[in-house]
């Protein structure tokens, strides 16, 4: 073969050079990375930094194609090509270049968030939210500077192109107000955090737990297992009422008895209920008077606090003071009242 007989402007000679500086490109570029990926990920196996993970994170997510394409561009540079060819190669390797960083800061992105998640998981569900969607704005923002770049290298005029889509904005958001009423809802719940995940919330008739805050929904878990899906805004306008930020719990209840009921086992019941309030964990006695004379019933009514919030324990107290209630009246012969009626007659006079 003749390597001096040319060949599309070039020599056969320079063409495999040129196709020998592409191979060891790709081997050698192929190579370091790989070896680079193993080692850091060997090294981060064996200690407790996090430098050393996200270094191996952001190696695993360098793709082969880029390395094709900056071989093919280092190869070009040997040969004699015209200048659209080179223009056109130059922008190919700088807009894989653009879309490689892209994807290296999406990953890190990414890489932070899951990290975030699992430091704080079942710690503080708020600060979760809202790393989650500070994530989302970070990674559209990463592909709407990486888009623009590419635009920006293909010729496009950016400028004009933006001033457009400004224009055009403002006839989406006209069309679609009901989506971006939502978003923003989102955005207010993140930030304001009326509530955050795991929360016990109750919408007017309905009641459950907080699964998923969306950009558009918010998925609620309700008590019958069902799941409810209620838009931002419609969520934000309507009142909520939020269990999970309830630091204590107020409970009362009322109990009647007989009006037969001596006046010294009267003036008793007061003090046998606090004690059986106080003898409960995690209870905070209020209070417990005689407060009113019904039709059959003489009342007492009681105030106290549960000082944390499960339903369950608020029902188990509330059943283990009930039940010794019933026993001190039945030690003392009390008789808890019940609807009765008295008729008194008076005898009939006989001529």
């Amino acid at each position: 073969m003749d390597l001096s007989q040319m060949l599309f402007g070039n020599t056969v000679r320079e063409w495999f050079i040129a196709a020998g500086i592409f191979a060891l490109s790709v081997i050698a570029i192929w190579t370091v990375q790989r070896y680079a990926l193993k080692a850091f990920s060997r090294f981060a196996r064996n200690t407790q930094t996090s430098l050393d993970d996200f270094v191996a994170e952001l190696l695993s997510h360098t793709k082969f194609w880029l390395i094709l394409v900056v071989a093919v561009f280092g190869a070009s540079l040997s040969l004699n090509v015209s200048s659209s060819i080179t223009l056109v190669l130059s922008r190919a390797s700088a807009i894989a270049i653009v879309i490689q960083v892209g994807i290296w800061a999406s990953a890190a992105i990414i890489f932070w968030v899951e990290r975030f998640v699992h430091r704080t998981a079942g710690k503080d569900a708020g600060a979760v939210t809202t790393v989650s969607a500070v994530s989302f704005v970070g990674r559209l923002m990463i592909w709407s500077i990486v888009l623009l770049l590419i635009l920006d290298n293909l010729g496009v005029e950016v400028t004009a192109l933006l001033a457009g889509l400004g224009i055009g904005g403002i006839a989406v958001a006209l069309a679609a107000q009901n989506i971006l009423g939502d978003l923003f809802a989102s955005l207010s719940i993140i930030l304001d955090k009326p509530f955050v995940l795991g929360d016990f919330l109750v919408l007017g008739d309905y009641k459950g737990t907080v699964e998923q805050i969306g950009l558009k929904t918010t998925r609620i878990r309700s008590l019958g297992g069902e799941q409810l899906i209620v838009g931002n805004d419609d969520l934000l306008n309507s009142r909520i009422l939020n269990l999970g930020r309830m630091s204590d719990r107020r409970a009362s209840f009322n109990v009647g008895v007989t009006y037969d009921t001596p006046r010294h086992l009267l003036e008793q019941i007061p003090s046998w209920i606090q004690e059986l309030v106080e003898a409960q964990d995690h209870t905070r006695f209020d209070r417990s008077h005689l407060f009113d004379y019904g039709d059959y019933s003489i009342n007492f009514e009681t105030v106290f606090y549960l000082e944390v919030p499960e339903y369950a324990t608020y029902m188990d107290v509330q059943q283990a003071i009930k039940l010794g209630l019933h026993e001190r009246f039945e030690q003392h012969g009390v008789e808890f009242a019940y609807p009765t009626q008295v008729v008194f007659t008076i005898p009939g006079v006989v001529e």
